[in-house]
């Protein structure tokens, strides 16, 4: 007999297992199994057969073709140029290099879709810059930590395909839901940081010529040509999100060894190697997940959650703040991707029931669990920022906290406002 307690002593387990640092993908399947042993129902090949069928979606495709977009980026001088380009264009602003931090993290954001990637790849060439103009050090790693947050927003966006994938809903969308969120996150963290520069008394950055300007957008156009490649082509219907990924990655290969040419087999073979091993975790999670996601439906786990919400309130307002503090505590202790995995087979029903848009609840939810990426303890970015500043996590911790605030007041806004999301797919793809 398949009961909630049953699987509720399964996620028990694996909660017990990720506080004990084993990593989330053994976790989920060693829980999942638990469960299948106790029940005695299905025999063992019953997982591999839930696993291969998880993961047969042409959208998942996706998934390491903007892994391998990001690398090629990080590898060659894209990341340079961008932040020349930026660089240029805020000019001389009190704070300037914090706020180009900022910028450039928006417009990597256009090519990436990892945060990790962004603070791995940009964060260096910001806080070594950061620290030569004389920033504080805990300073720029917070910054840089919080703008990297933007990327999985931002077009493209791995954590969006993988909602998109589980949510069954279109990828299109949720990649244009995500502009305006992502402007918005980053114009919230360049007013905080304007006014810590003048409280204290960053100086003021080098303006630029109109000249000097257009120079840098020349240098830095073939770069920025990458969104449009990926966006047009989806908005125009000329190719899916999927192909999108595939034909960035081939422009991105033609950038690093045609125009450029700073990539070279050796950078190429390192790519795919980091690239294999990130699509492999984050597949491996989801194949686990929906062995998961298929016991959790059994034991109609999201059908007694969703009676039990809506008797003790049917407002959709008061249910989206219940789920944002609780998405906002997971992401403390857990990875965004597990969280995902987990938590979107629960919360659609209620989500469905409420009425509410499922690429608005997408953005509002991936744009919640980035904000657990510089929590502690599990934010990822803040060891990134941290080693890269060769100081403490305690210190980076120390430093991030005010850029929360921004954060959380955009998350309310995306939350509360659903046309912030969806404007723009509703203006070019139709209600």
């Amino acid at each position: 007999m398949w009961t909630p307690e049953l699987v509720g002593l399964g996620f028990l387990i694996f909660l017990i297992l990720v506080f004990l640092e084993v990593p989330v993908v053994f976790a989920l399947g060693f829980g999942s199994i638990v469960i299948l042993l106790i029940q005695g129902s299905f025999p063992l090949d019953f997982v591999a057969q839930r696993m291969i069928v998880g993961l047969n979606s042409f959208p998942l495709l996706a998934v390491p073709l903007f892994i391998f977009v990001g690398q090629c980026m990080n590898k060659s001088e894209v990341t340079d140029h961008l932040f020349t380009f930026a660089k240029c264009l805020i000019g001389g602003v009190r704070g300037n290099l914090a706020h180009v931090n900022v910028l450039s993290s928006i417009i990597f954001a256009g090519m990436s879709g990892s945060a990790v990637a962004d603070t791995a790849g940009l964060g260096l060439v910001e806080m070594k810059a950061m620290l030569d103009e004389g920033y504080d050090v805990d300073f720029s790693a917070a910054v840089t930590a919080a703008s990297s947050t933007i990327g999985p927003i931002i077009p493209p966006s791995v954590p969006l395909v993988v909602y998109g994938f589980m949510a069954e809903t279109s990828i299109g969308r949720l990649f244009l839901g995500g502009i305006l969120p992502g402007l918005l996150m980053g114009i919230s963290i360049m007013i905080l940081v304007y006014f810590i520069s003048i409280k204290r008394k960053f100086p003021k950055g080098e303006s630029y010529s109109i000249n000097e300007k257009f120079h840098s957008f020349i240098i830095a156009l073939p770069d920025l040509f990458t969104p449009v490649l990926l966006l047009g082509g989806i908005v125009l219907g000329i190719f899916t999100p999927t192909e999108a990924a595939g034909v960035a990655a081939l422009y991105t290969l033609f950038l690093g060894f045609i125009v450029y040419r700073n990539l070279n087999i050796k950078d190429l073979f390192e790519i795919l190697k980091y690239t294999a091993k990130s699509s492999g975790i984050i597949l491996l999670v989801l194949a686990f997940a929906s062995i998961f996601t298929y016991l959790i439906s059994i034991a109609q786990i999201p059908k007694i959650i969703t009676d039990t919400l809506l008797g003790i309130t049917q407002n959709k307002y008061i249910i989206l703040i219940m789920i944002n503090l609780v998405l906002l505590l997971a992401g403390c202790i857990m990875e965004s991707l597990a969280i995902l995995a987990i938590g979107v087979p629960i919360l659609i029903p209620i989500i469905n029931a409420l009425g509410i848009n499922l690429v608005h609840f997408g953005v509002m939810m991936v744009l919640n669990l980035m904000i657990g990426l510089i929590t502690p303890p599990v934010g990822l970015c803040l060891y990134v920022v941290a080693d890269i500043g060769k100081i403490s996590v305690g210190k980076v911790i120390r430093a991030v906290w005010p850029f929360l605030i921004p954060l959380i007041i955009t998350l309310l806004l995306v939350t509360y406002i659903p046309e912030i999301t969806l404007f723009i797919p509703n203006l070019i793809m139709g209600k």
